[in-house]
This record gives structure tokens, C-alpha cells and sequence, in this order.
């Protein structure tokens, strides 16, 4: 069985969006599968491609295509299940994207989330156009459950209350939009496609405008992305990207392959990677999942082909497809000459992700290219150095480098794995060693983030609990109890936090002496906060002489203890206490122009 190359191939789909927003269930309501209840954790993690043929877009469609509906010549639409920016990382194309169109699906409650924002951005960056699926219109408080057929006829069969709660949820979508410079409104007001972004309400539960989503894509995909559909011939053959490597029973290791350009037929001869580099191979089969199924989860079995043209879902099998790289390029060749030329272009692609540095930073293991890209953008949006960052399973090196970087960092010492595991050799030397692993995405990074922050959060306080804490102090008239040895007289603490213990200064910088108790009342105190008048015992200074009524006192931290306030641990300190630190600074300064450095 072969296919026939169409003028314009299909456009490939992406659907993106925040984490239970609902994309999942768009995708549902178009195939009528049950994918998002065999989800890790109910998001979509791994990639689906499902293929509507022109004839069932033309049957949900219906009368909303209008008098061109005779007139498509797209051959449907090819429609990546993604979880966000990591698969869309995968579908990457010599600098662009290999996505033509996205859906953006937004849950109308809650609005442009983080996520959201993270992808939109990505689409930006990549020039991909794209519509907003406004999910869930149905859990709108006052929504008529039952109104079935158009979107437009169903919502002016909602109550007006509820068309006004809408109306302010969509508004708010347009303003978030618009602050990233993008205008935008609901489909149905859209004049110019070309300038606006369209926002289409839907109830994927209640399968509502899911025929004008799909309306207005194929109108954006047709007349809008024309140049870059139009099939241009396979001289240089064909080429797609691996999205995910696959067991099948009778069949043995496959790969799952989006063709992107050309042709591919059996028997070619292609090129594959490796984690240790290109190497040549051949088609031994392919197969096309058979319209509207899920490709990594059919109810049927495949439908073998000997061709496959762009854009295409495809599993191809290889006698060479151990160790190959998810999320890297596969391409036929006809020449020895342009097997070099791929060879070259595929690897430097898998050598822009992985990094080796001696830096101090994060290791980063994931088990593909777009899953490693996306550790390694989210970890820099956030700051978070990497030292070494590479595709596979965690290592005994792996656990050897973070012990390394945690002996000069601890906040760094970690290992963060998205779709790894560690290798059996290696968990004798895990124990004790920081690993974040999780199949979702999100929650290595944000388990990473949340441990570094709360140990630096404990050790800071811990380090500020045996240091001396910037404090400022007014000698309270009428208020001297014992002139000296020790000194005992009233103050009121007018900035920080007073302890037992701690040395304090004059105004002019001059050491008094110690600390030894703080009271009120005849209690004693472990601390004195601002605002409170005690009275402290202090041994040293004589009152009346080194102590006078109303003077300003302040608490005198050792050098090496100023230091650290004013380095590592200054976040830690309050406005008014970095507010004393610097007066006690400039006070010995003077005398010592070294202090705190």
C-alpha cells in the first residue's frame, strides 16, 4: 500500500498548554478515545499523533466550513498530543519548528497560567501561529447542561449572566495577550486572522465548539500557511524526528517517527543516532496507525506501508534501532556524500544539548533530546547553574560528580532526571546522594527548586542563630540600676533583634563589652525585639563614664560574622537590620577601614 503525495501536505498540530487545562480532553472529544485516564499522573507525558483524514474534518465541520468546504486541499490534519514546551522541544527543525499550527488550551477559570505563558513564549520564539481554546465554559456557574449543536446558538442559550461571567473571563485572556503583544479576541468577532489571535470557547466534557476549533484551524492551516505546506518534491529524501522508541509485541523495537519532509519508503537506506554518534541503516518496515487512532496506544493493529509522505505519524522499524536517541533526526540518503552532510548536521543537533563543564552546577540526565532541552531551558529560566547534562540513565559517574559539587555547594550537589532511572550498578552508591526523579516533568524541577530553597532557607537560620545579629539600642533615661561590674540599665531596642551573649559598641565605635543577661521584670529573656524596653547586664563599661543616659548602642558582630551578613546570608536579614548593619559598618570603618571584608 502506498499513499499519493497531495499538493499541500497536512499541517502537523500541536496542542499546548498548563497542566490540567484540558488538552487531553479536546484531543478525547476529536478521536473518541479514553487516552487521558492511562496518563502518569493525568497529564500527557509521552507523544500521540492521531491523523484526521479530510473526510472526517469535513463531517464534524459540517456546514461551518461554508461553500469552501468542497474547496480543502489540505489532506486533513496531523495532531501532536503534547505536554507542553518539553515535546515541543522535540519537534524542532533546523533552527524552527517542525510545528505548523498550535492550539493553546487555556481553562477559562483560571486564565493564562505560568505554563501557558512558558509556551506561548516558546511559539513566539518559534514564528508558529496559533488559537486559544478556551476550556471548560461548562463550569461556569449558571451553565444549561444539554444544549447541543453550534457554539454560537448554545451560548445565547445560556443565561445573560452567564454570557457576562464569560464575556469577563474571555476579556481577561485578550488583556493577557495583549501584554505579551499579541491582540487577540473571541473567534466569532476575529476580522483579520492575520493580525488577531482567535479565542474559541469550548466544552471539551460537553463536546461544545469543538467543530469551531477545528473550523478555524483548518481555515488558519489552508490559507495562511500555504507556502509552508506546499509540497516542493524528495530529491534530498525524506526526513522526521523521532519521538519515542517502542516495544511491540510481534514486532520487536520500533520508533515513532513525525516525517516532516519528503518521502520515506522501505528499503531506504537512512540515518540514525546514537548517543555515540551517526550511523547508517535501512527500512525494514513501516507502519501508519489507521485514521483517528492513538499512535502509541491503537485499538487496532498498524496498517503496514511501503512509503510515507510529510507530514506523517509513522512506526518504523530498523534491525539497528538499539541505542537510539529519542528526539533526534532520521533521514534517507541516497549518496555517500549526502550521508556526510546529514551525519554532521545530526550530530552537532545532539551535541548543542549535552553539556560537560567543570563548572559548579546540577547534573541533568533525561531519556530524550526534547526532554533534556526542556530541563536545561526551564533550570535556566530559574537560574540553576548545570555542570554536566547528557541523554540516558543515571550513572555511578553521575552520582560521583554531584558528591563533587556538593562538597563546594550543597544546593547545587543534586541530580535531577526526567523519564531516567538509575542503573542497577549505581544504587549501591546512590544512598546518601540527592536525586530527583520524576516522569513528569514539572515536578523534577519544582522539587528541585522547593529542596534547595528550603535547605538554604534551614542552614541560613541556622548560621544566623550563632551570629551576632545587627541590633541598635537607646539608653533609657532614669533607668541605671548598677553602675558597674557588671553594668545594669534600661534600653529600649529601636532596630533588629537583642540576644544574650553578644558584644555592643558605642556610637563613636568603641567596644563596651558583653552582654551577659537580658530582663524584664525580673524574667529573664533570650531575646528582645523592637519596640521592647529590658534591662541588660552588660560587663565592661561603667555607667555614667562608657554609658550615659540616651546614648545609641549597638550590638558589634566579629569581622568575619559582618561579612557574612553582608554576603550570603544578607537576604536573610530584615529591611531595618541591613539598615543598622551599615551603620555599624561605617562606625568601624573608621577605626579599622578592613571590617567586614
Amino acid at each position: 500500500m502506498s499513499q499519493q503525495g497531495p499538493r499541500l501536505r497536512q499541517p502537523v498540530v500541536v496542542v499546548l498548554g498548563h497542566v490540567d487545562a484540558g488538552k487531553t480532553s479536546i484531543l478525547d472529544a476529536l478521536r473518541g478515545t479514553a487516552v487521558q485516564a492511562r496518563e502518569v499522573g493525568g497529564i500527557t507525558q509521552e507523544i500521540g499523533a492521531s491523523f484526521f483524514p479530510l473526510e472526517t474534518l469535513k463531517e464534524i465541520c459540517g456546514p461551518l466550513l461554508g461553500g469552501s468546504g468542497s474547496d480543502l486541499q489540505i489532506p486533513g490534519l496531523l495532531m501532536i498530543d503534547t505536554p507542553g514546551h518539553a515535546v515541543f522541544s522535540n519537534l524542532r527543525l533546523r533552527g524552527g519548528s517542525a510545528a505548523d499550527i498550535a492550539i493553546v488550551v487555556v481553562d477559562v477559570l483560571k486564565g493564562l497560567e505560568n505554563q501557558t505563558l512558558e509556551s506561548i513564549d516558546i511559539l513566539k520564539q518559534r514564528k508558529v501561529p496559533f488559537l486559544v481554546a478556551l476550556n471548560k465554559i461548562d463550569m461556569i456557574k449558571g451553565w444549561k447542561k444539554g444544549e447541543q449543536g453550534p457554539l454560537l446558538r448554545v451560548l445565547g442559550a445560556q443565561p445573560p449572566e452567564w454570557n457576562d461571567e464569560l464575556e469577563e473571563r474571555l476579556y481577561n485572556v485578550v488583556g493577557g495577550l495583549n501584554r505579551l503583544a499579541f491582540e487577540s479576541d473571541a473567534y466569532y468577532r476575529v476580522k483579520d486572522f492575520r493580525k488577531q489571535v482567535a479565542i474559541v470557547p469550548v466544552s471539551a466534557r460537553s463536546h461544545v465548539g469543538i467543530a469551531e476549533l477545528l473550523t478555524a484551524l483548518i481555515g488558519l492551516s489552508q490559507n495562511y500557511l500555504r507556502g509552508k505546506l506546499e509540497l516542493s518534491g524528495d530529491a534530498l529524501g525524506g526526513r522526521g524526528i523521532i519521538l519515542e522508541m517502542q516495544e511491540e509485541p510481534g514486532i520487536g523495537q520500533t520508533a515513532n517517527v513525525i516525517l516532516t519532509e519528503g518521502t520515506l519508503r522501505v528499503g531506504d537506506p537512512i540515518a540514525l543516532v546514537r548517543r555515540e554518534g551517526v550511523f547508517k541503516s535501512r527500512v525494514k518496515a513501516l507502519f501508519m496507525p489507521k485514521p483517528l487512532d492513538e499512535m502509541r496506544d491503537p485499538r487496532d493493529r498498524f496498517t503496514s506501508v511501503e512509503a510515507v509522505y510529510a507530514a506523517s505519524g509513522v512506526k518504523l522499524v530498523s534491525p539497528d534501532l538499539a541505542g537510539v536517541v529519542a528526539g533526534t533526526s532520521v533521514a534517507s540518503f541516497a549518496s555517500a556524500e549526502r550521508f556526510e552532510t546529514l551525519k554532521e548536521d545530526m550530530e552537532k543537533e545532539l551535541s548543542n544539548v549535552v553539556v560537560r563543564t567543570d563548572n559548579m552546577g546540577v547534573i541533568v540526565r533525561a531519556g530524550s533530546v526534547g526532554g533534556l532541552e526542556a530541563l536545561l531551558r526551564m533550570l535556566e529560566e530559574r537560574g540553576v547553574p548545570v555542570r554536566q547534562a547528557d541523554i540516558g540513565d543515571i550513572s555511578k559517574t553521575d552520582i560521583v560528580e554531584a558528591g563533587v559539587v556538593a562538597e563546594h555547594d550543597p544546593y547545587l550537589g543534586a541530580i535531577l532526571a526526567f523519564d531516567s532511572k538509575v542503573l542497577p550498578e549505581a544504587k549501591e552508591y546512590a544512598a546518601g546522594s540527592t536525586i530527583f526523579v520524576s516522569a513528569i516533568i514539572y515536578e523534577v524541577i519544582d522539587n528541585y527548586v522547593n529542596w534547595s530553597t528550603s535547605k538554604r532557607e534551614a542552614d541560613e537560620r541556622a548560621a544566623l542563630s550563632n551570629l551576632t545579629r545587627p541590633c541598635r539600642l537607646k539608653v533609657v533615661p532614669g533607668a541605671f540600676f548598677r553602675r558597674n561590674d557588671p553594668a545594669v540599665f534600661g534600653v529600649e531596642v529601636s532596630a533588629g533583634i537583642l540576644k544574650p551573649k553578644v558584644k555592643v559598641m558605642s556610637a563613636e565605635g568603641a567596644e563596651l563589652g558583653t552582654v551577659l543577661q537580658i530582663q524584664d521584670q525580673g524574667k529573664s529573656l533570650q531575646e528582645a525585639k523592637r519596640g521592647d524596653k529590658v534591662a541588660i547586664s552588660v560587663d565592661g563599661p561603667t555607667l555614667g563614664r562608657q554609658v550615659r543616659e540616651n546614648d545609641t548602642i549597638y550590638t558589634l558582630p566579629r569581622s568575619h560574622e559582618a561579612r557574612a551578613l553582608r554576603t550570603k546570608l544578607l537576604g536573610s536579614l530584615s529591611e531595618e537590620e541591613r539598615e543598622v548593619l551599615d551603620e555599624i559598618m561605617k562606625l568601624k570603618s573608621q577605626t579599622d577601614p578592613m571590617f567586614g571584608f
